[in-house]
């Protein structure tokens, strides 16, 4: 019995052993059988994807606000430095090129989306082009990101361009209007006016004119527009001596807004924007000369092209949106 206990037990031969996975095999998988986590990873590139707009060097991100450049801190350096460059060509080409600017502000929301002087600077653009659909989009947006109604009245003009007048005295009516800078009042007036005008509301399209600032004795930079769409809405009611009086009264304000001729001191910039197509490719020298960055004078931008609504939404400077 001694012999039983000392005996060890054998293992039977015949039970099969577990199969043990091969790290080799698992590497050498196909890229297809990559977990689903994984290959949500990837990006794809999209080969019909519109191409950003060339920027000349001289443009640097010093040429937007300082305002603006903070919006941009929460992106990286290398993106927050493209899409100021972007923002800074929309302030040069807003009145010479719109169409242009336009495309460096889409090419800026590419990288910047959820900015919100971004999306702003789209809606301003694209109301600019007469993408009223695009413009509605983008303002909302800049609306909710920012909670600001500095653009109303391009958001309402924009429903009035797609036809929508009823719409746009909807979304007029839902601002305290006394909350909104003087400038902002005027011009939403302006608008809503223009909107009674669609609906063939004469008298009331008139009333919505008659706000405090419709005041000839104090001109500000929103005066002269306003008193032309006095006098315009005057002229549709048939009152044409009244209309005349308004008309001349504009004039003088924008004689005292200018100054006496001493004063007046314009500045154009003429800035080559080079073509994507005809971009240079550089070589691999450092040697290689570049082409320098020509700024001289140029002519102002076609005041032929018809414009809806008003001249300068928002603020005393039509264009790219700037720092608050």
């Amino acid at each position: 019995m001694s012999e039983d206990r000392d005996r060890k037990p054998r293992r039977d031969s015949a039970r099969p052993e577990r199969p043990r996975p091969s790290v080799r095999a698992e590497r050498q998988q196909p890229e297809s059988a990559r977990p689903n986590w994984q290959q949500l990873v990837e990006r794809t590139r999209d080969p019909n994807r519109e191409k950003s707009p060339v920027i000349p060097d001289s443009i640097t991100p010093d040429d937007i606000d300082l305002g603006v450049r903070v919006q941009l801190k929460t992106l990286t350096p290398e993106n927050a430095e493209m899409v100021a460059r972007h923002l800074a060509m929309v302030n040069l080409l807003i009145d010479q090129d719109p169409d242009l600017a336009h495309k460096h502000a889409l090419a800026a929301a590419r990288r910047a989306g959820r900015i919100a002087i971004v999306r702003e600077t789209v809606g301003v653009t694209a109301y600019t082009v007469g993408d009223y659909t695009l413009a509605l989009r983008e303002l909302l947006a800049h609306r909710r990101i920012s909670a600001s109604n500095d653009q109303i009245p391009l958001i309402v003009d924009s429903e009035r361009g797609m036809n929508r007048p009823d719409r746009a005295l909807k979304m007029a009516r839902e601002v305290d209007r006394k909350k909104l800078t003087p400038a902002v009042r005027v011009n939403l007036a302006i608008v809503t006016s223009g909107a009674r005008l669609d609906l063939g509301e004469n008298e009331l399209a008139l009333a919505e004119l008659e706000i405090p600032e419709l005041n000839p004795a104090k001109v500000f930079s929103y005066s002269p527009p306003l008193f032309r769409a006095y006098a315009d809405t005057l002229e549709v009611l048939g009152r044409k001596e009244e209309s005349k009086k308004w008309i001349d009264l504009a004039a003088r304000a924008e004689l005292a807004l200018a100054g006496t001729p001493e004063e007046v001191l314009q500045v154009i910039e003429e800035i080559e924007i080079p073509k994507l197509a005809e971009r240079p490719v550089r070589a691999s020298s450092d040697d290689a000369p570049r082409k320098p960055f020509d700024r001289s004078s140029s002519g102002n931008r076609d005041s032929n092209k018809p414009r809806r609504g008003f001249d300068n939404p928002g603020g005393e400077r039509r264009g790219a949106p700037r720092g608050r």
